[in-house]
């Protein structure tokens, strides 16, 4: 394997196999974004999402997906344009791997997806891992990106290191706040209880990160969860998030997230007055 990628599997100090399959994800997350960078694909796009808050600001839990969203509508977009680049990128890293766009069928879609697909059990040889799997087993990152954003946000150029140090566009922290807690409120009933999200939601507010709600109301009005008449002000949030922590099943939240986090203890904490004192700490 590629020295840059093993120094960087190194930091990791993986203890189970998943733990080091997680690796392997993140670090195909970092090669994927510097083949973006290379591509100028940030010259149209931004980073958001649980991944960017995991790579850019260090958020203590594993993220799957890539998301995106372009800085302005525009629905010819297609991600497949830039498969290429992100193969190439992969493959000088010494991975081995497909990218393919995910066909959709049916309607037209606001979000384009693309799949990075990589055979589990020949990477871990790669890297000399103890562990075995089955041949079957893949590694598969999704890169999905907002073909028609909600708008009313703002972004930043943030420098990342690794493998080599490069530049990713991102959304700032309270557009990205604003993104989780409208996945914290707004999730379809067919989507479950999503614990990652109320792991994030947390986060922010250990932060004391500021909610951009003027983000958050355009998200909610284009997935149909607020009037467009209605200005969303710091106090409707509070209360429309107090009922949504009043029906959250909390064990089926801790259940979600333990997968993608080390430390089970990083839960202890979590009950209902725990979120309820939440709320009262976020700020516009």
């Amino acid at each position: 394997m590629n020295e840059a990628i093993e120094a960087m599997l190194r930091k990791y100090q993986a203890r189970t196999v998943d733990e080091q399959i997680h690796a392997l994800k993140e670090i195909i997350q970092e090669v994927a974004l510097l083949g973006l960078w290379r591509a100028k694909f940030f010259e149209h796009a931004a980073f958001y999402g649980g991944t960017a808050l995991r790579l850019l600001s260090g958020l203590p839990r594993f993220s799957e997906d890539l998301e995106f969203s372009l800085l302005g509508k525009n629905t010819g977009f297609r991600l497949s344009a830039y498969e290429s680049a992100l193969q190439r990128e992969l493959e000088a890293f010494d991975f081995e791997v497909s990218v393919a766009r995910k066909e959709k069928l049916g309607r037209a879609s606001r979000i384009e997806s693309t799949f990075i697909k990589a055979n589990t059990l020949v990477h871990l040889i790669k890297i000399r891992s103890p562990w075995k799997i089955q041949p079957s087993a893949v590694l598969k990152v999704k890169l999905e990106i907002d073909i028609d954003p909600p708008g009313d946000f703002e972004t930043e150029v943030k420098q990342h290191f690794q493998p080599i140090p490069f530049s990713v566009r991102a959304f700032t922290p309270p557009c990205l706040f604003a993104g989780k807690l409208h996945a914290c409120l707004c999730r379809t009933p067919r989507d479950n209880i999503k614990g990652r999200d109320w792991y994030d939601f947390l986060w922010f507010v250990s932060r004391d990160t500021p909610v951009h709600l003027g983000h958050l109301q355009r998200r909610m009005e284009q997935t149909g969860d607020w009037d467009k008449k209605q200005p969303l002000t710091r106090a409707r949030l509070h209360q429309i998030l107090r009922a949504r922590i009043e029906s959250l099943d909390l064990d089926q939240a801790r259940r979600e997230v333990l997968p993608f986090i080390k430390r089970r203890s990083d839960l202890d904490a979590w009950d209902r007055p725990l979120f309820l004192a939440a709320i009262e700490r976020i700020g516009a």
